[in-house]
């Protein structure tokens, strides 16, 4: 489905709507098809409820749930992009989901935000490094880990 970047809405809502919960079921499917692991136990709902964090859906005109991603606080200044994923044929909706968890995070006072994704995933490894990621040393799960790149962006001073 072609979607106009223009007309999709990205917001806050509940991870465990049911909305929520059908796109991080496709994400999980797609990343076993391309990696072998569902990314599942990386991400705990949990962790994206509290202050400072929070999981956006991106929606269409029509309301459908098209894409969504999290954050998550690591530190005063630093917070962790989770479970960024947008459906098949969805041109911009990523891009969209992630420019609303940047701004979010600086209105937070986060300096700089970091996330892993796998190597073998050579589409997304390309889109956090068109969105201005730099690769960083692993850090905390993914430290020494052979299968996971690590990226970190600095974000603007507000």
């Amino acid at each position: 489905m072609a979607i106009d970047p223009l007309t999709v809405a990205v917001r806050a809502e509940d991870p465990g709507g049911a909305d929520a919960l059908a796109l991080v079921a496709e994400l999980s499917a797609v990343l076993t098809a391309i990696t072998g692991a569902s990314g599942q136990a990386s991400f705990d709902v949990s962790d994206v409820q509290g202050p400072r964090a929070c999981f956006a859906l991106a929606r269409d005109a029509q309301g459908r749930a098209l894409g969504c991603g999290a954050l998550r606080p690591m530190a005063q200044d630093a917070a962790e992009v989770k479970r960024m994923f947008a459906r098949p044929d969805t041109r911009g909706v990523g891009s969209a989901v992630l420019r609303f968890l940047e701004d979010q995070a600086g209105r937070w006072g986060y300096a700089v935000l970091r996330l892993s994704t796998r190597r073998v995933n050579a589409r997304a490894v390309a889109f956090y490094e068109r969105h201005g990621y730099r690769r960083i040393p692993g850090y905390g799960r993914y430290a020494g880990s052979e299968v996971s790149v690590c990226f970190e962006k600095r974000l603007p001073a507000p």
